[in-house]
């Protein structure tokens, strides 16, 4: 028997390519939930907006997520955790580890530039889980591709069946509305970005005369025609399906102008999956069992900047969390308290007394947690999914205010546990290596181990384009290939050994002289 409690949740991730309107997206959603009360665009940073989820300065300056955001809101009796993600492709491993901590996704198209890389890259991480995927695509108000050759284009470049459930009337300068073919009912919306306007009609049907006051006779017949079609090619939702992540319903709408969102919102409290259960590597943890467990899937430093605090964000997959209760921390083999455990509304926040699972708690850490450790209640357990990844662009430090190292030191050690870039020591000297997927990742680094810690750093970039994690059943061939290898070689923040290799060309070679050896492109070999 599943707790009501746990059926509530619908814990899922917004996703999409840089600029397709994802943020907007989360923030409407936030206003049908009554969670704030007018909408800004995050570029404007008001003071009367600071219920945005872009909430860290560089977002605020460069008008882009960064960080994941994680907000929760109660909407028609269900409890929504929305986690925004970064869609800059610099960021892309903080999106895969949020990717780890949901039930299913939204995935947004922006209808003028289609499908675009980096939602292909999205798109194949939630087919490694299988995720649930509902596709809404964006900027309808805007001249766009035919509707039809969109869904064509999605359906071949991210290879998933579609379901429409939405259709738009019109599109740019001719667009009218949205008419949901879920609930059957056509919603005619004033273009308004702040507040949420209320629906010009609501009919039951395309035959409905009151229909000829705001649709012109064309309008009306190729919305039929439309329709018909629709039908004809895509037919009805099969719930099974999406469930399983092999067919994504789709909605069009403007989130700018709030069109659409509505039907967005209410078909995906019904047909959304509550939480399920998760794989660890131990057994499989169902949702319903008594015993709590959680994993953390990302560490946030400085989020509130009066404060020098950390917060580790905690997905639970079962049982119920307690505040002031005693856990227990697999990895560290220890117990841990936590006195103010956070509920999170983007960066207002609140003590929270307990939690279930799809529920994300952030909790304070001095520094016992890293990403993907595991908490439970006394059971050995180590959940599975949060591997890293190769970076592409590796740059030595270098300190440019000797006088200011301890917090240049701390500083990299906290960002990069947070996961904002890898960090590799090499030896002799303990040179520190970051390693990043962008030159946006390097900037964020800078700016705020200046504004956040107080010390100045440059990054010297080096020939490295490729990481491998390197293992061996033979401990002495291991240690041979490590000391010959000594110049190429760092540890990571496990202080696991990775070979630091200029191209594919130079690890294939290596690989062929040392068969002894084997190499892992991603932290996930154990």
């Amino acid at each position: 028997m599943i707790h009501p409690e746990i059926e509530k949740r619908k814990t899922f991730a917004i996703i999409s390519h840089p600029d397709a309107g994802k943020t907007t997206l989360t923030e409407k959603f936030l206003l049908f939930g009554g969670a704030i009360n007018t909408a800004g665009a995050v570029k404007r940073n008001k003071a009367s907006q600071s219920n945005t989820s872009d909430f860290m300065e560089i977002e605020k300056q460069r008008g882009i997520s960064v960080a994941t955001s994680v907000m929760g809101f109660e909407y028609n009796g269900k409890r929504i955790n929305i986690l925004d993600t970064p869609g800059h492709k610099d960021f892309a491993e903080d999106t895969y580890r949020t990717l780890s901590a949901v039930d299913s996704v939204i995935l947004v198209v922006d209808c003028v530039k289609g499908v675009e890389e980096q939602t292909e890259k999205l798109m194949a991480v939630c087919r490694m889980r299988n995720t649930p995927v509902i596709i809404f695509i964006n900027k309808m108000d805007r001249e766009g591709k035919d509707a039809f050759d969109l869904l064509d284009e999605i359906e071949s470049k991210l290879s998933i069946s579609l379901c429409p459930l939405s259709w738009p009337i019109g599109q740019g300068h001719t667009f009218k509305g949205v008419y949901s073919i879920y609930n059957k009912h056509l919603n005619l919306f004033e273009a308004d970005k702040t507040k949420i306007s209320a629906p010009v009609i609501e009919v039951s049907d395309l035959n409905d005369p009151n229909l000829s006051n705001f649709l012109k006779p064309k309008e009306l017949d190729g919305l039929k025609s439309d329709l018909e079609l629709v039908d004809g090619v895509y037919g009805q939702i099969d719930k099974s399906m999406y469930i399983e992540g092999l067919l994504a319903p789709v909605f069009f709408g403007s989130a700018i102008n709030n069109f659409g969102i509505k039907e967005l919102l209410d078909t995906f409290v019904q047909i959304a999956p509550s939480p399920k259960s998760r794989e660890a590597e131990q057994r499989e943890v169902l949702v319903n069992e008594k015993n709590f467990t959680g994993f953390v899937f990302k560490i946030h430093a400085n989020l509130d900047p009066k404060h020098r605090d950390r917060i580790a964000f905690l997905r639970i997959c079962s049982g119920k969390f307690e505040r002031n209760k005693f856990y227990f921390h697999t990895r560290q083999n220890k117990k841990l308290k936590f006195s103010n455990p956070m509920d999170f509304m983007a960066n207002e926040k609140s003590i929270v007394e307990e939690a279930w699972p799809g529920d994300v708690v952030g909790l304070y850490d001095s520094g016992n947690f890293k990403i993907g450790d595991t908490l439970t209640e006394g059971e050995q357990l180590q959940f599975k999914g949060i591997p890293s990844f190769s970076p592409e662009i590796f740059k030595e430090v270098e300190n440019r205010d000797p006088l200011r190292t301890k917090q240049l030191e701390k500083g990299i050690q906290q960002l990069t546990e947070e996961g904002v870039a890898q960090l590799f020591t090499a030896q002799p000297g303990n040179r520190k290596i970051i390693g990043a997927v962008g030159e946006l990742q390097f900037e964020v680094i800078a700016f705020r181990l200046e504004h956040e810690y107080g010390a100045k750093a440059h990054f010297r970039t080096l020939s490295y384009g490729r990481s491998n994690w390197v293992t061996s059943t033979d401990k002495k061939k291991l240690e041979e290939f490590l000391k010959r290898k000594q110049q190429h070689i760092g540890e990571d923040k496990d202080g696991n050994p990775v070979f630091l290799a200029d191209n594919d060309f130079m690890i294939n070679m290596t690989m062929r002289d040392y068969p002894d050896i084997q190499f892992h492109k991603t932290s996930e070999f154990k």
